[in-house]
């Protein structure tokens, strides 16, 4: 009878511990209601959030003729969704994506959502980082999961509704994410080496350069490089950024502050220079490089 009661009061402890880690409520800097970490649908229809996903919930419009197509093929998949209570993407798609889930009858056990972060030193990131190994470089991302495995995503929004989409990924036809570039710099940090890459790099600029949505793409996914202590690939993503935008002052900027945080002084100086080259009014280079100036 003892050991039943220490039991059952170990069970209600970790009972407890769990139900307290869902829907983490926390405040930004500016008093900003966030959600961290694993969320459900009942932490998005609470507090600041309800405002916003009531009425993009409620506003969507599903197109249920496509949902008839993929709603028994959807039962065979796990979906991982990242999302940011901060962000205007997340606002919209999110709750646009719970209403085609509805329709479709998708069980909620099977979805897993995961609230990040936004400040620097947590960019894109879970306080248990369930991101990591996951290349989240934009929210929200979708995963499908079958028998355990990736089989595609939709990151940040979708190439044509979220209903076409999915149907795309779970009738196996061609379907591609939005920002090629940073997937795909990924995969090749999986199959090769920084020595490896910067040999074929005459080669890979162009390629970038061909399917890159503009300087911002490789930019944020050098900073959630940067954020999950990952250095050297982060300050290649700046540099090669640098090469396929050379008339962008931004790149410079991005290599200037990675070079900073890892106290490459010299070079960050060096890039915060080159800045004021392409736009002499910046005033946040001529702030750094005062500041750099300090640890020369």
């Amino acid at each position: 009878m003892k050991r039943t009661m220490i039991l059952f009061t170990l069970l209600l402890n970790l009972h407890f511990v769990f139900s307290q880690t869902l829907n983490s409520l926390s405040l930004d800097k500016k008093g900003n209601e966030l959600l961290l970490g694993e969320i459900n649908r009942n932490g998005l229809t609470k507090n600041s959030f309800n405002n916003w996903f009531s009425k993009n919930h409620k506003d969507y419009l599903v197109n249920k003729k496509v949902v008839k197509l993929l709603k028994t093929s959807l039962k065979n998949y796990e979906i991982k969704v990242f999302l940011g209570t901060w962000c205007g993407d997340s606002k919209r798609e999110v709750p646009r994506f719970y209403k085609v889930l509805d329709a479709a009858n998708f069980p909620e056990s099977q979805l897993k959502v995961i609230a990040v972060n936004r400040t620097a030193e947590a960019y894109k990131q879970s306080p248990n980082h369930e991101e990591k190994g996951l290349n989240v470089h934009r929210v929200p991302t979708f995963i499908f999961y079958k028998d355990g495995k990736e089989v595609n995503r939709i990151v940040e929004s979708p190439k044509e509704t979220l209903e076409r989409d999915i149907l795309k990924i779970v009738s196996n036809s061609n379907y591609s994410s939005n920002y090629w570039a940073a997937n795909y710099m990924n995969d090749l940090f999986n199959s090769k080496t920084l020595d490896d890459l910067k040999l074929k790099e005459s080669e890979l600029i162009p390629k970038l350069a061909e399917f890159v949505k503009g300087s911002r793409e490789l930019n944020t996914y050098g900073y959630v490089l940067l954020s999950s202590n990952q250095p050297k690939k982060a300050l290649y993503i700046f540099d090669l950024n640098t090469k396929i935008f050379p008339y962008k002052y931004n790149t410079y900027d991005s290599l200037g502050e990675a070079c900073f945080m890892i106290k490459n002084y010299a070079e960050a100086l060096k890039n915060y220079y080159k800045v004021l080259s392409i736009k002499p009014d910046n005033e946040h280079a001529v702030k750094m490089i005062e500041k750099i100036r300090l640890y020369i």
